[in-house]
């Protein structure tokens, strides 16, 4: 079974790419529609998978599951997040993002591999815009330990050890790692999955420990050498739904009504959008050029409930 999510801003070739599948859950929530700063629901940004030790979020994020493999398998692992950026320009202020990356790559299985990662803190200003960038300090740790035979668990864990300052009233998100999620990888081995496990190692995968983290197989359908730990639900061989012209940000709306209604905002709501943001913009751009036979492929198909399988 897979389960369709909308795709990145290029053209939704390979509906499979962990990457693609991987960046439509980066942005989810990123902007809400009517894609305004103004808008109530935009005024303070809603994001899954908060890694973080303020607000009520928690400081780690865990992905645990089983693979089958031996003394030659290598376990690889990235910790993908958006760092947000406070831009201030005229008494206003946005939460823009940037995309961050942490990889621990080759880990033998028996081994513990830890790779810390940190971004300064940095002020830029440009045209009376001011961007106020936090530091933010991270670590991903892989490690497995043997659960009988060839069956390992792996766990691979992203922790947030940003110190962030006393005293300072300011959104505790410019200090979190924010919408983060974590694909693991095998080399000379096989994932085995954490929904629809053998019986024979069902206790085993209910055994797994996730925090904040929902680990599926992803990438071609019957492939078992990719895991994606989203903090979003999703089923095995998550997939881009073929249909959607790119990412609204928001999966729990229907792409057609959601492009209709951004074509219905004002000259001076539309005007907002374009100068908010960068993704805002293309997302804009990209709604006002499609077609008639754009809109009739979003319009709705009929599909058989065992047709994945």
């Amino acid at each position: 079974m897979s389960t369709p999510v909308r795709g990145s801003e290029s053209a939704l070739d390979g509906a499979h790419d962990v990457d693609r599948v991987a960046a439509a859950l980066l942005y989810e929530g990123y902007m809400l529609y009517p894609y305004r700063p103004s808008a109530v629901k935009n005024r303070r940004r809603f994001n899954f998978g908060i890694v973080s030790d303020a607000g009520g979020a928690a400081p780690v994020m865990q992905a645990e599951c089983l693979v089958r493999g031996g003394a030659a398998t290598r376990i690889g692992a990235r910790a993908r997040f958006l760092q947000l950026v406070d831009r201030a320009s005229g008494g206003d202020h946005w939460a823009e993002a940037i995309e961050r990356e942490v990889e621990v790559s080759a880990t033998p299985l028996g081994e513990t591999r830890v790779v810390a990662a940190g971004w300064a803190a940095d002020e830029t200003i440009d045209d009376a815009v001011v961007r106020c960038r936090r530091a933010i300090d991270c670590e991903i740790a892989v490690t497995a330990v043997a659960v009988g035979g060839d069956i390992h668990r792996v766990r691979v864990r992203l922790s947030n050890r940003t110190v962030a300052p006393t005293g300072r009233d300011e959104d505790p998100l410019l200090h979190s790692l924010v919408s983060a999620h974590l694909i693991l990888t095998v080399a000379d081995g096989a994932w085995i999955s954490s929904l629809d496990p053998p019986d024979a190692l069902a206790s085993e995968a209910a055994a797994c420990a996730n925090v904040g983290a929902w680990p599926v197989l992803a990438g071609a359908p019957g492939g078992h050498d990719t895991m994606l730990a989203s903090p979003i639900i999703i089923y095995d061989y998550p997939e881009i739904a073929a249909a959607s012209a790119g990412d609204l940000f928001d999966a729990t709306e229907i792409d057609e009504i959601l492009s209709l209604r951004v074509l219905t905002l004002t000259d001076g709501e539309q005007d907002e959008m374009r100068h908010a943001d960068a993704r805002a913009r293309r997302l804009l751009e990209r709604t006002q050029a499609l077609t008639a036979d754009d809109f009739m492929q979003m319009h709705g198909t009929m599909r058989r409930p065992d047709a994945a399988r």
